[in-house]
This record gives structure tokens, C-alpha cells and sequence, in this order.
């Protein structure tokens, strides 16, 4: 359930939010000087413009391995629930993920992490729940990465403990598949008596299964703009409770200028004359996991692997931009998570050109 009192759960249509702005580089694969610095004080100070504009939510990248090459994007990168709560404690009204590999935190300590960054936050904690999928990561941490079923059989069991800590006041024993606790209790209970928003990414049919029954918001990836409306009906037609209100957003780039022409010179300066192929290279390796892709479609994902680590560009003027959220929105989606070269430089862009023209289309209030 999203809570009432938190922009969540606002009047606006199509909700955004900065995405992976914790991580070097952010979401690009290039060598123009402009790109991200992703130290704590830029993070915050993009923190505060996204809160002063009204955006609903910032949603970080949980990375243990960087993309290599020359750039190593995200290869240094803040761990998100400490993160989450310094961002909470600088901020007034826009919501703050978290985001766990669950294989890699036992669930009594974790619960009682993200009930700490919740009460910083005064109920605008969310969490952003990872199952796994890059074995690299895994084998870092020395744990397994088990099949889709078992990944996924794992993270209900994880959630369950959880949400029973933070709702049952008598210690409990909990006996599952994966899990032996003896004696479990933990206080405080989350801010205001109710659960944090849970987020889980899922492209798998496992993943946003998951997502759709257990979770309070699926973030999916957009292949193209004229398939989505089927995928959002697949997935909201796999919950098993139609009662359940399941968020569904996506995650994606922005790269507006005034002009389209504007927009695409920038895009081919990022992506041709500054990309780093080097490292799209070895991220497509990571992303195929060795399957044969064709070259035409390769190449796409290594361009959007440079522009923006693989995930949907919006690419445009400043009316492109907001006629692709409201495409967006008519499939079905509740918003969308972007990353920007820059999230200061090019965030008055997004500010003062992007919003108001999505407010005259009616996706925010």
C-alpha cells in the first residue's frame, strides 16, 4: 500500500524520479567531461532540486561491480540505505529508495535498517527490493545465484519475514525453505504504523510475478513505445489478488534540448564521439549473458548502454520529451525513473521546460 501522506500517492498522473545518481557516472557510458560526479555533496544538492520541484521520488542503482572500460560506470557507487538516509534527513516531501540485494543482507538486520532510514524520513523510505542477476556481483560476496524460481521462492520468503517483524508485537518463529529464525522481534516498528512502499525491477516472468504479488510498484524496462500498452496488460493481468493496485513505471534517460536537431547532435556527441565503447561491450557480454543477438539489435543496446546503462531514451526537444511521457502514460504507465548526463546542469531543463509542458497535457497537477 502506498502511504496516503507521501507524494506517492499524489494527484499527478505520471510521477518521476531521478535515477542512479548514487553511482559514478550515473547512468552514462562516456568520456565528455560533463558527465556525472557522483560525489555526496553533488548528490545532495540534485537531491534538494528534485524536492524543490515537485518530482515524487529519487531511486539509486545498488552496484558492487563497475561496467570497466575507460569510464568504469558505477564502479564507485554509495551504498543505498545509508545513502537514502542522509538524502531523507537533507529533504522535505520527496521520497527516497533504498535499494537490497536480498541474497546478501539476512532479513532481521535489514528489516530493522530500513525501519531506521524510514523514521529519518518520517515515512518517505522506500525499498527497492533485488533478487540478482549479475553472477560477477555474486561471486564477490561468495553466494550463490540460484535459478529464477529459487531466486525469486528466496526474496518471498525474505519479504514475509519482514513484514511480519515490522507489524507483530510477540516474538515469532519462522521455519521456510531458506530460512530457520528462532525468537524473532524487533522495535521500533516503521513510521506511523504502516509498511514502506516496496519496489521490485522485473523483466522475467518470475520477476514481475514477484513484483505484481508482492510488491507495491514494478519498475519494468521499455523495449518500444508501441508494445508497452501489451506488456502493462501482461504484467497487471499476472496479479493474483485483483484487488491489488500494483504501480507499474519504467526506467529511462533524458536528452532534451529545445530541438530535436539539438537533441540528436548531443546524443550522437555522448554516444559517437565520447562513448566508451569498452566498456558497452562488456556490459552487453553481462546483459546477453553469451546469447547470439543480432547486429542490428547489438548495436542498439550498446548505444543505449552509453546513453543511458540500457534503459529507454527519451530523446528530443522539450515537447518530444513531455509527448513521450504522455504516450507513456496512455499505455498504462504510472511514471518513470530517468537518468540525466548531469542531474544538476541539465536539471532546469527538466524543470522549467519539461514539467510545465506536462502539466498542460495533464500528467501532473
Amino acid at each position: 500500500m502506498i502511504r496516503p501522506n507521501t507524494r506517492m500517492a499524489g494527484p499527478n498522473r505520471f510521477k518521476l524520479g531521478l535515477f542512479a545518481m548514487n553511482c559514478s557516472g550515473g547512468m552514462t557510458m562516456t568520456k565528455a567531461p560533463e558527465r556525472w560526479d557522483a560525489s555526496f555533496e553533488n548528490n545532495l544538492k540534485a537531491a534538494r532540486l528534485a524536492d524543490a520541484a515537485g518530482l515524487e521520488f529519487l531511486l539509486p542503482i545498488g552496484r558492487w561491480h563497475g561496467y570497466k572500460g575507460e569510464t568504469d560506470t558505477e564502479g564507485s557507487s554509495f551504498e543505498t540505505l545509508t545513502w537514502a538516509s542522509g538524502l531523507l534527513g537533507a529533504t522535505e516531501q520527496i521520497s527516497v529508495s533504498g535499494t537490497l540485494h536480498v541474497a546478501f543482507v539476512n532479513p532481521v538486520f535489514a528489516a530493522k535498517q530500513i525501519v531506521t532510514a524510514d523514521h529519518i524520513g518520517r515515512g518517505r523510505f522506500c525499498l527497492n527490493i533485488v533478487s540478482g542477476w549479475n553472477k560477477g556481483e555474486f561471486d564477490m560476496m561468495g553466494v550463490a545465484l540460484n535459478d529464477h524460481e529459487a531466486r525469486y521462492a528466496y526474496t518471498e520468503e525474505w519479504v514475509a519475514i519482514c513484514k511480519r517483524i515490522w507489524s507483530e508485537e510477540e516474538p515469532f518463529d519462522f521455519k521456510g525453505r531458506f530460512f530457520d529464525l528462532k525468537g524473532v522481534l524487533s522495535k521500533p516498528k516503521p513510521w506511523g504504523g504502516s509498511e514502506p512502499l516496496l519496489i521490485s525491477a522485473g523483466n522475467s516472468a518470475e520477476g514481475r510475478s514477484f513484483a505484481a504479488n508482492h510488491a507495491d510498484a514494478l519498475f519494468m524496462t521499455i523495449v518500444e513505445l508501441d508494445t508497452l500498452a501489451d506488456e502493462v496488460k501482461t504484467v497487471r493481468a499476472s496479479t493474483s489478488d485483483a484487488s491489488r493496485k500494483v504501480g507499474i513505471y519504467a526506467s529511462g534517460h533524458l536528452i532534451c534540448r529545445p530541438t530535436r536537431k539539438e537533441a540528436e547532435d548531443y546524443y550522437h556527441y555522448i554516444v559517437y564521439e565520447q562513448g566508451d565503447w569498452e566498456a558497452a561491450e562488456h556490459a552487453a557480454v553481462i546483459r546477453t549473458k553469451g546469447r547470439k543477438t543480432a547486429f542490428d539489435a547489438m548495436k542498439r543496446l550498446k548505444e543505449r548502454l552509453i546513453s543511458g546503462v540500457g534503459t529507454y531514451p527519451v530523446l528530443g526537444s522539450y515537447d518530444d520529451a513531455a509527448e513521450s511521457f504522455a504516450r507513456m502514460s496512455e499505455a498504462g504507465l504510472d511514471g518513470m525513473a530517468i537518468g540525466l548526463v548531469n542531474y544538476i546542469d541539465d536539471f532546469p531543463a527538466l524543470r522549467d521546460e519539461v514539467l510545465p509542458r506536462m502539466q498542460r497535457l495533464g500528467l501532473r497537477a
